[in-house]
């Protein structure tokens, strides 16, 4: 990956105090967020901690109950998946959404096909090409069959796929998940080139190594509320308090402390 980041770019995506509940339950609460132009920014947190419900809400999948969401500027209302893909928020989800049963190019224009009188198979191979090989994107033939590829591969066909709607933001659940080191890099080297290119990155992941490799600052969640904001340069010991609580708790014991030394003088 290159060592060379572009700077921080405008500001894409805002959140401020956006909560979420299901009935009685609170899923999200005050959610502080910002997205900017050529950043990766990671969401990550534990089981539960609310960060499929946050892109969920941002891919237009769930409507928030409270706060407010401004892209590029303006205050916006995400009520359908179509509505983000819209205003150029794309997302990838863990499962990726492939047909194994077709090659990468009907993959890449599923529901996107170019065909003013019928379908343009020569254009849409060109361009399949165009896009792969600006993303340095390791596939073998854009007209092999999704079944045949690797995860890694299949991750690319998915990232190159969200990207042929030209969003400012994309989404990426989990990118990584039981891929293979090799595999894994290619990923993460992926990411960077979207980067590169100018768009604003959400990653969520359970991996801080890869989270360390390609994000510019790391965003915890925890029981569905700002955890903290780190950078890659900040040590397991506070990412792993801040997500798990021990910060937190440190800081009551303090407290506690404090109240009863109050107490007996």
């Amino acid at each position: 990956m290159s060592d060379d980041k572009p700077p921080k770019g405008e500001l894409l995506l805002q959140l401020t105090g956006v909560s979420k509940n299901f009935g009685a339950v609170s899923a999200l609460s005050d959610i502080e967020l910002e997205v900017h132009a050529g950043e990766v920014v990671a969401l990550v947190g534990d089981n539960g901690a609310g960060k499929s419900t946050l892109v969920k809400v941002l891919a237009g999948v769930h409507q928030p109950s409270a706060g407010e969401v401004k892209f590029m500027g303006k205050p916006v209302t995400l009520d359908s998946p179509a509505k983000a893909l819209d205003l150029g928020i794309a997302t990838v989800f863990q499962d990726l959404a492939l047909c194994e049963n077709l090659d990468v190019v009907s993959n890449l224009f599923l529901g996107h096909e170019i065909s003013p009188w019928r379908l343009d198979e020569v254009q849409m191979e060109v361009r399949a090409w165009t896009l792969l090989r600006e993303l340095a994107a390791r596939i073998p033939s854009v007209r092999e069959p999704v079944a045949s590829l690797s995860g890694g591969q299949r991750q690319t066909v998915a990232i190159a796929r969200s990207l042929l709607t030209d969003p400012k933001i994309i989404m990426l659940d989990e990118p990584t998940a039981a891929l293979g080191v090799a595999q894994t890099a290619e990923v993460l080297n992926l990411i960077d080139r979207v980067r590169v290119r100018g768009l604003g990155v959400i990653v969520i992941s359970h991996n801080m190594e890869d989270v360390r490799a390609v994000a510019d600052r790391i965003v915890v969640l925890r029981l569905g509320k700002n955890g903290g904001v780190f950078t890659p340069e900040s040590s397991n010991q506070e990412l792993v308090a801040a997500i798990t609580g021990a910060s937190e708790n440190a800081v009551s014991r303090r407290a506690s402390r404090k109240a009863a030394e109050v107490h007996d003088e």
